[in-house]
C-alpha cells in the first residue's frame, strides 16, 4: 500500500506533515509513504529524523496552495502544487490514497476534478467523526457542498452508512435528518423532500433530529448541508475547548476548587479528547473514485499518522467500492429526486 502526505499542506507545514510521514513510515513497514513538496526543502527537513525509514518516499512538487486562495483559480494556475501533484499520483495509480491538511476547497475540487467521482454520485460529501461526549457520531457534510439539492442528502446517508459500519465499526448506524424540529413536515422544502427520500432508502432512517439530540444518543449520522455542518462541528469543537478553559481558570482561584479539579482530572481528560481533531486524523471526502482525508488546518504530526492509519483502513475494507455498491441499490429512488448530474451547474460545487 501506498499513501500520499501533502508536505506543503497546513499551518505548520512543513515541518508537522514531514514528522507526521515519518512517524506513519515507523508505524506502519508494509506502507510506502509519500511525501509531496519541494525536494530539497523535504530533504532539509528529513535531516531532524534520521535515521529515514525506508519506506519513506519523495516526488516533487514545487508549488503551494495558501489557505485563503480561491481553490479552483489555485489548482488552474499552479499545475505543480502539492495538491494537484498528490491526487494526480493516485489518480494514475502509482498510490492507494490522498492525505493533506492544507486548502479544504482545493483538496475537494482536486480529489472531484481528478479521481472523478463514483458512478452515480453527484456531489462528494466530507464526513467527520466526532465524538459526543460518550459516543461517536457521523456529520456530514461539513462543507464540501453548501448548496445541496435533496438526492445529495440521501446520498450523504447512504455513503456515510458505510463509512460508520465498515470504517467505525458502528452497527446499524442510526442516520438523522439536521432539521429544527423532529416532526416530519418541519423545515424547508429541501429537508422534506431530503426526508421522503430517506424514509425510503435503505438506510436506517430515524427521522429528522435537532441538535441537541446529536449529543443525547439520538442518531449515529448527522445528514446536513455543508454550511450547517461546518457550524455544528466547529461550535461543538470550540464549546468542548472553551468550557474546559474556563475551568481551570476558575479553579485557580481557590484552593478547595483546585483540589476537586485534580481529583476529577481523569474525567476531565475524557471531556478534553472529544474537541481533539487529531484522534482521528482527517475526515475522509465521500464519494470520489479514490480514497482522500482531509485533515485539520492545524494538524500536528500525531494527527498525520491517525490520517494515514485512517485511509489504510478505507482502502483495506474496500470503502470505495462498497459506496459505489450503495448509490446504485438506491438509483431508482435518486432517479426521481432530481435531474441527472450532467444538468446540475459546476457552481454548486
Amino acid at each position: 500500500m501506498s499513501v500520499v502526505v501533502d508536505a506543503l499542506g497546513g499551518d505548520q507545514a512543513p515541518a508537522k506533515p514531514v514528522a507526521g510521514a515519518v512517524m506513519a513510515a515507523c508505524r506502519f513497514p508494509d506502507t510506502t509513504i509519500v511525501l509531496v513538496g519541494p525536494e530539497q526543502m523535504l530533504l532539509s527537513e528529513l535531516q531532524k529524523h534520521q535515521p529515514c525509514p525506508h519506506n519513506l518516499q519523495i516526488v516533487p512538487a514545487s508549488q503551494s496552495i495558501g489557505m485563503h486562495e480561491s481553490p479552483v483559480r489555485a489548482l488552474r494556475e499552479k499545475r505543480d502544487s502539492s495538491i494537484s501533484v498528490g491526487t494526480a499520483h493516485v489518480a494514475e495509480g502509482k498510490a492507494d490514497a490522498f492525505v493533506s491538511a492544507g486548502n479544504t476547497g482545493a483538496v475537494v475540487a482536486a480529489s472531484s476534478l481528478v479521481l472523478g467521482l463514483l458512478e452515480g454520485v453527484q456531489r462528494p460529501g466530507i464526513a467527520v467523526p466526532m465524538m459526543a461526549i460518550d459516543h461517536p457520531v457521523v456529520i456530514i457534510d461539513v462543507g464540501a457542498n453548501i448548496h445541496c439539492k435533496p438526492h445529495h442528502l440521501l446520498q450523504y446517508g447512504l455513503m456515510a452508512t458505510v463509512f460508520a459500519r465498515d470504517v467505525l465499526e458502528l452497527e446499524n448506524p442510526r442516520v438523522g435528518l439536521l432539521n429544527v424540529g423532529e416532526e416530519a413536515r418541519k423545515g424547508t422544502d429541501l429537508l422534506k423532500d431530503a426526508f421522503d427520500l430517506l424514509s425510503r432508502a435503505p438506510v436506517n432512517f430515524v427521522g429528522n433530529v435537532e441538535a441537541n439530540d446529536i449529543f443525547f444518543g439520538g442518531c449515529d449520522i448527522v445528514v446536513c448541508e455543508g454550511f450547517a455542518g461546518n457550524v455544528l462541528l466547529k461550535t461543538s469543537e470550540s464549546l468542548i475547548v472553551k468550557l474546559l478553559d474556563h475551568l481551570k481558570c476558575e479553579t485557580s482561584k481557590n484552593l478547595r476548587h483546585r483540589i476537586g479539579f485534580a481529583l476529577c482530572k481523569d474525567a476531565f481528560k475524557v471531556i478534553e479528547q472529544c474537541g481533539d481533531y487529531a484522534q482521528y486524523g482527517g475526515a475522509p471526502l465521500l464519494g470520489i473514485n479514490g480514497v482522500t482525508i482531509i485533515s485539520h488546518g492545524c494538524s500536528d504530526a500525531r494527527a498525520i499518522v491517525n490520517a494515514v492509519r485512517e485511509a489504510r483502513s478505507f482502502v483495506r475494507r474496500e470503502v470505495s467500492r462498497k459506496i459505489a455498491q450503495s448509490v446504485r441499490t438506491a438509483a431508482p429512488a435518486i432517479r426521481n429526486a432530481g435531474p441527472p448530474p450532467s444538468e446540475i451547474p459546476l457552481r454548486d460545487t
